[in-house]
């Protein structure tokens, strides 16, 4: 029964810390997939234009 314990907390915290890592790439590409942010038409081109600018310069 101890044994099961023991097993039981290691999964759980590897579980825990695998959840925290993974937790802000799910997020990333769930944003990327969604489309939310900031689009290429309008104010987001005149942004995106400018820093490609200001980075080739």
């Amino acid at each position: 029964m101890a044994a099961l314990a023991t097993s039981a907390t290691l999964s759980l915290r590897v579980l825990l810390l695998t959840s925290l890592l993974m937790a802000p790439i799910g997020a990333v590409a769930y944003t990327k997939a969604a489309g939310l942010g900031i689009g290429k038409h309008g104010a987001g081109l005149v942004l995106f234009v400018t820093l490609q600018r200001q980075a080739m310069s």
